[in-house]
This record gives C-alpha cells, structure tokens and sequence, in this order.
C-alpha cells in the first residue's frame, strides 16, 4: 500500500512539474526580440494583437525586462474574469521598464507606476509609447523611494488601491524592511497584492516569511524550470469579514 502510496505521489508530482513547464513555456513565448538589431536594445511582448516594444537600459539594474513580470502579465491577462483590472485604482512597485503597467492599462486599470528615479526616465519612455492612444487612462509615471515619505506621497486617506502589482522586487537589496513597509503603508483592508518573485537567495525565502507574518498569502503559479512563483497577498482580518458578509 506504502509503495503504490508513493508511486501515486511521483505520478502527481511529475504531472504537475509537466504542467508547470508548458505554463512557463507558454509565457515565455510571448517573448520576442527584434529580428535586426539596431541603436536601440530592446524586448518584445505580445499582449493580443499588439507588441509592446519594452527599451531597456543595459546601465541600469532595474531596467532590464525579467521573466517575473512577463508571468504577471500573463497571469492578468488570463485570469481577467477574476481579477478584472477594468476601471481598478492599481499601483505597480518597482515598475522597472514598465511592462505590468503597461498590460494593467490595456486591461481598463487607472495605474500608478512607481520606481526610484534614476529609472523613471526611460520607464516613462516605454509607458508612454505603448499606452498612447490605446488606454481608457493614461498611466501615471512617479517616484516611490520605499519606506521614505510614503504617507506624504500616498496619504492612506486619499489613496486607496484597489491592486498592488510587484514583479521581481525582492533580491539581494538591503532594502528589504523598506519594501515590508510600504507593502503594509499601501494595502488597506480591501487591497490585493499579486506579486511575482523569482527565487534566488536565501533573503528572498526569509522575505515570504515575513511576509505571511503581517498579511494572509495565496500561491497562484509555482514556475520550477523558471524559479518564479506568483502569490495573491491581502491584509490579516479580511476573510473574517468576508465570512461575516457571506452569512449575512
């Protein structure tokens, strides 16, 4: 009984590293680069019948396009049923070179796309190319300095998100308290947080446990051959309330 116990459990785990893999496969497929190269370095993603051509700046670390935000997108863009972005008040975290933002505008989302601000120059560049005249709200592009004058930038009484969108914002920064801080200062009691993470370092494992400390955590995608998993956050004492809501 033991053996077929464990043979079933292989059998699981082989069919679900399978799956996993055509998933990755999938995403990543969206992924396209120029057939010349030119000047200008760029990436592709095919997001429907449109290619958002994504400049990157080689000189800057957070302005390269990483896998991580390419799940997310995909992971909007198919799952829009339940997590419908149309008409959404959204704010992307270490926005980068501005892909998320950019797919959350195409789905209906007003966006607010934040970076630090040797980054801002070019991520408002690719914002701005791919979103003119194709959104039903222009994204706005700002400067968020985790941890540092976020009440004064996002006063909780004024701002509320209905999303948090994070691609590959934990790594090997010593920023990691500042990032815990300001995921606590934006998400209010009906604020999701769909992040995407890339596991590298033991930081980033210690990271998620912190993190499950001060809000509830759902995995959405576990990406092996990509080391990425996609996780759904929100705030302790939410589904207490939902419970009650539902009962009523």
């Amino acid at each position: 009984m033991e053996s077929l116990q464990s043979k079933a459990t292989e059998d699981t785990k082989e069919e679900g590293a399978a799956v996993d893999a055509e998933l990755a496969k999938a995403i990543m497929a969206r992924g396209f680069r120029p057939s010349v190269i030119g000047v200008e370095a760029w990436e592709g993603y095919r997001f429907h019948d449109q290619e958002i051509k994504i400049k990157e700046s080689t000189d800057v670390y957070g302005a390269v396009l990483w896998p991580s935000a390419m799940v997310l997108c995909h992971f909007l863009d198919t799952n829009r049923d339940k997590y419908n972005l149309l008409d959404k008040n959204v704010i992307e975290l270490g926005a980068g070179t501005g892909l998320v933002t950019i797919v959350a505008s195409l789905l209906g989302a007003k966006v607010t796309s934040t970076d630090l601000p040797d980054v801002l120059g070019n991520l408002q560049y690719n914002v701005l190319r791919n979103t003119k005249d194709r959104c039903k709200y222009i994204p706005s592009v700002t400067e968020l300095i985790w941890g540092q004058e976020v009440e004064q930038r996002f006063p909780r009484a004024t701002h509320c998100f209905d999303f948090i969108l994070a691609a590959d914002v934990v790594y090997a920064h010593p920023y990691l308290n500042e990032l815990m801080d300001t995921f606590d200062h934006l998400c209010q009691e009906n604020t999701q947080i769909l992040w995407a993470m890339r596991f590298r370092l033991d930081p980033e494992n210690r990271f998620v446990d912190r993190f499950q400390q001060r809000f509830h955590l759902e995995e959405l995608y576990d990406l092996p051959s990509l080391s990425i998993k996609l996780y759904r956050g929100w705030r302790r004492g939410r589904e207490t309330r939902d419970h009650r809501e539902a009962a009523a």
